[in-house]
């Protein structure tokens, strides 16, 4: 990298040589101005307006002009010898915090090389120096013919320095502000706040130039003969009505562009949504039909057995069978008005009590299709041959 500025620093008594060279570069692109008629190219001559030609570089000096028009010659020489120590020097003035130095006043950055071999070593103490207390260094320097204000910080393994802006070339923002009695609701900064967390962070690196590179394809098929690609037709700005809306909007965009990422409140509402699908999931016996029906069967057969089985014992002990009626009517009697999720639970208890029933009654009784025929015959058998032997 070639340098653009050879001096040195001063801090304190110690000097450090060095050069100035850029730290950034620029990657736009660059055109020549042309007749559009035949092409030609339309150049920018130097032209002496009281010998009416063209001058060369090494005629050309400067000056600076009056307010009556006169111009005064101002050569390289007087400005070498302009009485001011910053003239070849980057004098160190202050350290100071960095947040202490505005963003607006900084400009063009360089880095400063050290000058030699002998420049290595204080070059060093000071990088280090800067390093180890965390501030910056605020120096004056004199580049291209004017004194200007610099910012000196560690980058790396080497010493940055931001060219800034005097403070009073600021100028005050209070131009440019709003008028005041604007309120802002909180619900608002929420939203704002959620579409700043949606959008997150993003790596610098990962950023460049789409117009630079749109613009390399448009001159490269325009050089190949071919049509330039075609940019697709941008939807005019809508008129903002309602803040709330485009700041829903604008969170719902930047969720579904970075894929489907939700933040906090979305997860929540996602989580409140379980109990319902457990509710609804509880009704899903009401669709296997063939169950209900065993069930129903199951529930008759029960209590025609049970009725079978107290007008044996009525006839056996009046007494025991008074008692044992309202134990054999309760589980009868609520079971079809049981929750319809329950009687899943209840079947195989209902068929081990309906077999246990009807092997007393019958001892070979079977329930098919809902009816209990051979405890029925069984049953009517055994009464009537009790009535005889009475």
């Amino acid at each position: 990298m070639r340098s653009i500025w050879n001096g040195a620093i001063s801090f304190g008594l110690v000097s450090i040589p060095v050069k100035l060279i850029n730290a950034t570069e620029s990657h736009s692109v660059s055109f020549r101005q042309i007749h559009t008629e035949d092409g030609g190219r339309i150049r920018y001559r130097k032209v002496c307006e009281l010998e009416d030609r063209e001058v060369g570089q090494d005629e050309i000096g400067k000056a600076y002009e009056d307010a009556d028009g006169s111009m005064i010659p101002i050569t390289d020489e007087d400005l070498a010898r302009l009485p001011v120590p910053t003239a070849r020097t980057i004098e160190i003035v202050a350290f100071v915090p960095e947040e202490r130095v505005d963003p607006l006043q900084m400009g063009s950055a360089y880095y400063l090389a050290a000058s030699g071999a002998p420049a290595a070593k204080p070059y060093t103490l000071l990088r280090e120096a800067l390093g180890r207390s965390n501030r910056v260094a605020i120096a004056k320097f004199a580049l291209r013919g004017r004194e200007r204000l610099g910012m000196l910080r560690v980058v790396g393994d080497a010493i940055a320095m931001h060219g800034l802006l005097w403070p009073d070339e600021v100028r005050a923002p209070e131009v440019v502000a709003p008028d005041a009695g604007v309120t802002v609701r909180d619900q608002e900064l929420d939203l704002a706040d959620a579409l700043m967390a949606t959008l997150g962070e993003i790596d610098l690196d990962d950023l460049h130039d789409e117009y630079r590179e749109a613009l390399e394809e448009v001159i490269a098929a325009k050089a190949a003969g071919e049509t330039p690609p075609q940019a697709p037709e941008a939807a005019p700005p809508g008129k903002v009505l309602d803040l709330m809306a485009a700041l829903e909007n604008s969170v719902r965009v930047a969720r579904e562009s970075r894929g489907g990422e939700t933040s906090g409140p979305a997860e929540e509402a996602e989580v409140r949504t379980l109990p319902r699908r457990g509710a609804s999931s509880r009704w899903t016996p009401k669709e296997t039909g063939g169950k209900k029906s065993t069930s129903t069967t199951a529930k008759k057969t029960t209590a025609k057995k049970t009725t079978a089985k107290k007008t044996a014992a009525k006839e056996a002990d009046g007494r025991k069978a008074t008692e044992k009626k309202p134990v054999a009517k309760k589980p009868a009697a609520k079971k079809p008005t049981a929750k319809k999720g329950a009687a899943k639970s209840a079947q195989p208890a209902e068929r081990s009590a309906a077999s246990s029933t009807a092997e007393k009654a019958t001892g070979a009784g079977r329930s098919t299709g809902g009816r209990s025929t051979g405890a029925g015959k069984s049953t009517a058998r055994k009464t009537a041959s009790r009535k005889r032997s009475a």
